[in-house]
């Protein structure tokens, strides 16, 4: 295309003022602003004579820039520009506690404190009584007493800062004594070793990556141990030729020493899932055991926001409540509304297992996630059964989030198979729907687990589906 060319179909792209003044856009800068409106139309308009002016093009389509085209475009990106980068989205993986994806879903109690916090002044930091300054955490200790039975209870941002403070306030400038298998990565490779330079302790390794013993931690302890520390190993396992001193054993040792103990329980559990074949060491056997302070997460296997729960002695607590970096790791009152609100639900016990998401979706009878996928496969199936090929079958769910690494659980999916076009096409498709939705590509077929689909969700991903199924088929066209 000529240069002369190029400049004849410049001057047909419209001004800026006449877009402006049009009705389609008059509405949008209503519903928007016209600082929004008049930059995403420049935007556009730029791109266009970027296009025009490229070296590479040797033919515009006019129709480009017919007006109807132009302020559908505009409307397009005005809407996607001022859409919320963090919004929701549908996990059809069966990763129940899905890292990328969130972790945890709050229970509907839960959300509901969390926008009553959010509208409004609160107590965060008053006693209401005396009318002085209260303690932020003492709104969740005294409930986090009474479920796992700990003399006390302090809350931070999240598990790593758990331990940092932990260690920093109770271990700084001396050593700590931990197992070689235990030292493990956290996540975002976010280790144990470095938290404890972090915190000013120094590392005492013992035993080996296997197995370790009790003479083990027993010969390491001298005058400069300032704890022993355990970390559960939550997200990986150690099987076959192996050994790992118990709770009990170390607590004795501790005790014969006069230290502490401290155990990182990672994603901690206050209900025991061993009946439905999920074992996990629960808080409440963990301080039965003699630990002196345990650390666990808030978002994991609890079900609640993210957050770092510091359970264990009194006098060992209150040194962390008045070390400074437990101001800087606090936790903000909307986490604290919602964490409340989680523990608030496991006082009903016949009852919490189907209240928090989390545990629900853990528990749930793969039939009844069978009868899910057969309501997404009757609606796919009954409009648009031509375009593709959808097959419920059996798979795996995982719990996720660096928890229980061994455990599988039987689910179901739905199994498809676009007639059209390829499994990374429809993947790609289905993820940029609103909302977006995630699946496994697995043996090469498109799957989506329905255990962590909720009901609410079911017609929405049929819907999304389906439109993409026959976004494939016009595309063959």
């Amino acid at each position: 295309m000529s240069l002369k060319s190029k400049h004849e179909i410049l001057a047909k792209i419209p001004q800026v003022e006449a877009l402006l003044k049009t009705k389609s856009i008059e509405g949008l800068v209503a519903e928007f602003s016209h600082t929004v409106v008049v930059e995403e139309i420049r935007k556009v308009l730029s791109r266009i004579r970027r296009r025009i002016l490229s070296e590479e093009t040797e033919w515009f389509p006019e129709d480009a820039l017919n007006q109807e085209n132009l302020i559908k475009e505009i409307i397009e990106q005005t809407r996607l520009g001022m859409k919320p980068n963090l919004h929701g989205v549908i996990n059809g993986t069966g990763t129940i506690l899905h890292t990328n994806l969130g972790r945890a879903i709050l229970s509907p109690k839960a959300s509901r404190q969390v926008l009553e916090i959010a509208r409004r002044y609160s107590n965060l930091e008053i006693d209401e009584e005396s009318g002085k300054r209260g303690l932020r955490y003492d709104h969740v200790s005294e409930l986090l007493c009474r479920l796992t039975g700990a003399e006390d209870a302090m809350v931070v941002n999240n598990n790593a800062a758990a331990v940092l403070l932990v260690l920093s306030a109770l271990g700084q400038g001396r050593e700590v004594v931990v197992s070689r298998g235990q030292l493990i990565e956290i996540g975002g490779s976010f280790r144990i070793p470095e938290v404890m330079e972090q915190s000013g302790c120094i590392l005492v390794e013992v035993g080996s990556t296997n197995k370790t013993k009790i003479e083990d931690y027993a010969q390491a302890i001298s005058a400069e141990t300032a704890l022993l520390l355990k970390a559960h190993t939550s997200n990986y396992k150690v099987v076959g030729f192996t050994a790992e001193v118990s709770n009990k054993e170390l607590v004795a040792l501790a005790k014969e020493h006069d230290l502490p103990v401290v155990e990182d329980l990672g994603s901690g559990i206050l209900v025991d899932l061993s009946d439905y074949g999920l074992a996990e060491p629960t808080v409440q056997s963990s301080l039965d055991s003699g630990i002196d302070v345990v650390t666990i997460s808030g978002d994991k296997l609890l079900g609640g926001p993210q957050a770092g729960i510091i359970l264990g002695k009194k006098k060992f607590l209150d040194k962390m409540k008045l070390h400074p970096l437990n101001r800087a790791l606090r936790i903000d009152k909307l986490t604290l509304a919602a964490l409340e609100a989680t523990l608030r639900e496991y006082l009903d016990e016949k009852r919490v297992l189907n209240r928090i998401p989390v545990l629900a979706m853990l528990t749930i009878d793969k039939n009844e996630v069978r009868d899910k996928t057969d309501k997404l496969w009757l609606e796919v199936t009954m409009r648009v059964g031509e375009l593709a090929n959808c097959q419920i079958v059996e798979t795996t769910s995982t719990v996720g989030g660096g928890s229980m690494p061994l455990s599988e659980i039987p689910s179901y999916a739905l199994s498809v198979l676009p007639k059209y076009k390829s499994l990374t096409w429809l993947d790609e498709q289905m993820r940029k729907n609103d909302p977006p939705v995630f699946a496994r590509i697995f043996k090469d077929r498109y799957l989506l687990d329905l255990r962590t689909v909720q009901e609410d969700e079911i017609q929405i991903l049929a819907d999304a589906l389906v439109d993409v199924l026959l976004k494939s088929k016009e595309d063959e066209k």
